[in-house]
């Protein structure tokens, strides 16, 4: 399912602070360098069984050192796991991982929500919309759609159902494996879908349409059936959301569950560009595999007034700041937020690797509140040719309207 380009997801393009982190886009903004470079793979197990380690979107400054995940709506404790939670009026739950995977296996074990209108989803979302999914509609708990996107470029014939049993009620474990030639969906270690590369040829583009820029992880619970969201997106959904359902009535909010993240890096392809081994950047509006470089450049903002070409804007007294303002004042500096400080040297107060409790919730659990993110051979995108055209289409992705929600949600509470 795709929405128009008018609700800009994550985030488009760079303004300042969040707005240059995760999710902007080199392709939309001023320069390639407007963007703050992108922390590299990290192989992990992540066992979410305490808030230590999530950040909300208002506090995270780009240290992937010093948290794993950053969060905007409300991530729950209960029962040693973490609830992606949706109450009526607001938009749902995102945790982006702080890391980028560029190639590698993920896997995630969890439970989803249920209920017409009520989307769970795990994806692969790179900056420039290259998109690896499973999605879990609330009416259909017997299947999960598997679906990928390169650049957010509408193919309708990219999405394949995959049969499981009951994803409200048992924990499964979903993993994508992702590599250079190929991509393999697979639920509970059995593969189940098997994409290549040389199969995504684009004759018209000249291009491969395949995922293959670095991504990050996100969880998400999000409501697409709202009434003001388009008829195809509701419909998609298996209709309205009741916010009646038992599940409101009992916990005060829809929820899905996670317990595990496990991710394993694979190596850069083979003829990537390096020149350092700690950050990704692009080097060429083409967004492709071979315009991605590793370098050591910073990702470390020192307040939310930087950005890519200024990271040491709006410093606090005292910091080297190479220009800009010195005081956030109105200027939007979280998606949905304005104004929120200006922190130091990558943090925003509060305990620097784990997220704050707050806000209310049932009896025994905590909450942590966001703004409302082995050696394969590489491949040229386009034998022939150094750089690509990127085609340009609709590239908001249904997995990924839940930032721009977060962000149009706050702004109408401002």
């Amino acid at each position: 399912m795709i929405l128009t380009e008018a609700m800009n997801a994550e985030y488009g393009q760079c303004g300042v602070g969040a707005y240059c982190l995760g999710g902007c886009n080199p392709m939309f903004s001023h320069t390639l360098n407007s963007c703050v470079p992108a922390p590299v793979c990290n192989t992990a197990d992540y066992k979410l069984t305490s808030l230590d380690g999530i950040t909300p979107n208002t506090e995270y400054l780009g240290d992937a050192s010093k948290t794993n995940w950053v969060s905007s709506g409300e991530p729950v404790l209960y029962q040693d796991q973490i609830l992606l939670t949706m109450a009526q009026s607001t938009v749902g739950t995102l945790l982006a991982s702080t890391n980028y995977v560029w190639y590698g296996k993920v896997a995630v074990t969890m439970k989803t929500s249920r209920t017409a209108g009520v989307v769970t989803a795990f994806i692969l979302l790179s900056d420039v919309k290259d998109e690896i999914d499973f999605e879990f509609v609330g009416t259909a708990l017997n299947d999960v759609q598997s679906n990928f996107y390169f650049q957010g470029i509408t193919d309708y014939t990219n999405e394949l159902n995959i049969s499981v049993t009951d994803t409200f009620g048992t924990y499964h474990t979903y993993e994508v494996d992702w590599t250079p030639d190929s991509l393999t969906w697979s639920v509970d270690g059995v593969a189940h879908r098997t994409l290549n590369r040389n199969t995504t040829w684009n004759a018209t583009s000249n291009q491969y349409h395949y995922p293959q820029t670095p991504a990050r992880i996100q969880l998400s619970l999000w409501p697409a059936g709202l009434s003001s969201n388009s008829p195809g997106t509701v419909a998609w959904a298996g209709g309205e959301i009741d916010w009646n359902s038992p599940d409101v009535k009992n916990a005060g909010y829809f929820y899905a569950m996670v317990n595990e993240v496990n991710v394993q890096c694979y190596d850069p392809p083979a003829g990537a560009k390096s020149s350092g081994s700690t950050s990704y950047v692009y080097d060429s509006l083409s967004g492709t595999n071979d315009t991605v470089e590793m370098t050591n450049n910073p990702t470390v903002l020192k307040s939310q007034l930087g950005t890519g070409t200024d990271m040491s804007a709006g410093a606090p007294s005292g910091t080297a700041s190479a220009s800009g303002p010195s005081s956030s004042g109105e200027i939007p500096t979280v998606p949905g937020l304005s104004g929120v400080g200006t922190g130091s040297n990558g943090l925003r107060g509060g305990d620097p690797g784990s997220a704050v409790s707050s806000g209310s919730s049932p009896s025994g659990t905590a909450s942590a509140a966001g703004s409302a993110q082995t050696g394969f051979h590489g491949f040229a995108q386009n034998p022939g040719s150094s750089q690509a055209s990127p085609a340009i289409g609709e590239r908001v992705l249904e997995a990924s309207i839940l930032a721009a929600l977060l962000a149009i949600a706050g702004m109408l509470t401002m």
